[in-house]
């Protein structure tokens, strides 16, 4: 029975996933909106990590039930699929030009982020000690991103943000109601979201890392990927990019520093053979594509956005064929 229900389990643990991943960061940018928050503060925060509250409740539960694979999987995954899918299909849309320099400072940051992920995990662990690092090192970029949002008001970023929070207004109430629903059903959901993938996984002799790279990776991305194709078929290029550069950033620090702190976890050796270089190679275009140079600004066309595409095709086909071989 429990092999039939998984499917199932799935499907609705990813849908109410994404409604609720919604839901809740709308209404945390409402509140935030209410107390006067400075919109690049919201755009940079509230937005680009909460878009990554399914990441969190995700891996968190998967580290409580002693599966670090799907935890490890699911982050690293998501970023993967963050840049090669999301922003491929966003740019595919519409062209992103990256003007807010918040986030020209961000892509040399996630670029450092990724190498010391890396680094921690070259001996296939994330110890408890590791973890708080990573925690300690998102909370300065959280105090960092503050401070930013304080003190640049003007910046592109928060004009598209502010757009937004204007165009779909929520009252208080209704937002701490939303807030409280979203939150219960964020942690429901992933519970039954980890059970299905675990079931499949032992039923189809799959690994838990590979399930967590994949079904559970591109379930979790939905919600960046539903904003970022929103923003940009506004024009609201900065808005999009934020949401995975955010979306990077959170995944990598909090939810791989969370699980870990959580339980030490080990990782399977294709981790650090396949997933992590993967990882990096994504992100390092991100920032040469994103950053811009002398005499070309930052902004990813869509023969760059089909390129990322055809390069996370690459990656799935690379899966699938470990797989076939150890099958």
């Amino acid at each position: 029975m429990d092999v039939w229900m998984a499917p199932l389990a799935i499907v609705a643990g990813l849908a109410v996933l994404v409604w609720s991943a919604d839901r809740f960061v709308a209404a945390a940018a409402a509140i935030a909106r209410h107390f006067n928050l400075p919109p690049l503060l919201i755009g940079a925060v509230i937005i680009g990590f909460g878009t990554s509250a399914p990441e969190l409740a995700v891996s968190v539960l998967s580290a409580l039930e002693g599966n670090p694979g799907i935890a490890l999987g699911n982050a690293f995954g998501s970023n993967i699929a963050n840049i090669g899918i999301i922003l491929g299909l966003t740019a595919l849309i519409s062209p992103i030009a990256v003007q807010s320099q918040v986030l020209r400072q961000e892509l040399p940051i996630l670029t450092a982020v990724t190498a010391l992920a890396l680094w921690l995990a070259w001996d296939l662990t994330i110890t408890r000690a590791e973890a708080g690092l990573m925690l300690a090192v998102f909370a300065a970029l959280m105090a960092w991103s503050i401070w930013q949002g304080m003190r640049n008001g003007a910046d592109p970023l928060a004009a598209e943000t502010e757009a937004e929070l204007q165009a779909h207004p929520m009252p208080i109430a209704r937002a701490w109601v939303e807030l409280a629903l979203g939150l219960a059903l964020l942690v429901a959901s992933s519970r039954a979201l980890v059970w299905g993938a675990v079931t499949v996984a032992q039923a189809l002799g799959v690994s838990d890392l590979v399930i967590g790279l994949t079904i559970v990776a591109i379930g979790t991305s939905l919600p960046e990927l539903a904003s970022s194709i929103a923003a940009a078929r506004k024009g609201e290029h900065d808005l999009a990019l934020g949401n995975v550069l955010g979306s990077n950033l959170f995944n990598t620090l909090a939810v791989v520093g969370l699980a870990g702190a959580i339980a030490p976890m080990q990782a399977e050796a294709a981790l650090l053979s396949r997933d992590l270089p993967v990882m990096a190679a994504f992100t390092l275009a991100l920032f040469v594509l994103g950053w811009g140079w002398r005499s070309r600004p930052g902004r990813i066309n869509r023969a760059e956005g089909a390129l990322l595409i055809a390069g996370y095709v690459g990656y799935s086909l690379w899966l699938v064929r470990d797989q076939l071989a150890a099958a």
